[in-house]
């Protein structure tokens, strides 16, 4: 099956034009990173929709809650989907209520990237906030390598780049000729099915898929205020490291089951996937 994705992806590059708007490819993507309250990998889901010009970067479970949420009715259905899952009848005759056993968006990150005008646009929370910022596309640049490996039954090429304080290798498909990635990475001349970097970063493609779902611009877009993202990569490890005395600070005696003064500090050269915010 995915021997028939590139004739497809290569024919549909020359009427790209008329359909930006539609996706040419899916690819579904595990994303393995370090947890650094428990100094464990953690594992997450996300998904890519990508043309020849533009791709959307997400998770499944997000995007439907952020699509629900986006009108009065689908608020108030989520809600009632969400209090159903989650509440428990005690055997004392109460409810308990937990947001775990329900589809609960846990995961706010969203990545545009267009080609035509040269753009990424990053939409995630800090410290709290939902925000969003750009960048150019230019700034990530690969050294091509000589070595190769086979994923998902595509012979990938490896490459090499410098981003934002980390040292990242990726191996991309020449056979699929759409320069994009999961999270922030592009610019290849081949789809990047995975990405690595110590310690503790994998991100790799599972599933491949020809589609012609259409790529939607972000839900709700007016809630997000725009950020520095040094400065909000700085506030976000702060809120990390403080986050239990801002709660209290801003809603009262708030209890917590844990004691968080015996939490770990938050050490972005070890966890975080872009720690150039610490250079001084």
């Amino acid at each position: 099956m995915n021997r028939l994705i590139t004739p497809i992806i290569m024919c549909l590059v020359a009427i790209a034009a008329s359909a930006q708007q539609k996706a040419d490819i899916i690819v579904s993507y595990e994303i393995k990173s370090r947890n650094w309250e428990t100094d464990t990998i953690s594992v997450k889901k996300m998904t890519l929709l990508a043309n020849t010009h533009e791709s959307k970067y997400f998770n499944d479970l997000s995007l439907w809650s952020d699509s629900m949420s986006s009108t009065p009715e689908g608020k108030k259905e989520l809600q009632q989907i969400i209090m159903a899952a989650c509440m428990t009848q005690t055997p004392g005759g109460g409810l308990s209520i937990d947001l775990r056993k329900g589809p609960v968006k846990n995961v706010y990150t969203y990545v545009f990237c267009n080609t035509t005008d040269n753009r990424l646009r990053y939409y995630d929370k800090f410290a709290g906030e939902l925000c969003y910022y750009d960048e150019p596309m230019d700034e990530m640049q690969w050294e091509i390598r000589d070595s190769t490996a086979n994923i998902l039954g595509y012979e990938c090429i490896a490459a090499r780049t410098d981003y934002h304080g980390r040292e990242w290798t990726a191996w991309f498909a020449p056979e699929l000729p759409l320069p994009y990635g999961p999270w922030k990475f592009h610019g290849l001349p081949g789809m990047i099915l995975k990405v690595e970097a110590v310690p503790g970063f994998e991100l790799t493609a599972t599933g491949i898929e020809k589609t012609d779902k259409t790529i939607t611009p972000m839900y709700s877009p007016d809630g997000y205020q725009k950020v520095d993202r040094k400065k909000a990569l700085v506030e976000d490890e702060y809120y990390m490291n403080n986050r239990e005395a801002i709660i209290k600070a801003k809603h009262g005696d708030v209890q917590f089951n844990y004691n968080y003064a015996d939490r770990p500090k938050y050490d972005a050269l070890k966890y975080a996937p872009e720690p150039d915010y610490k250079n001084k």
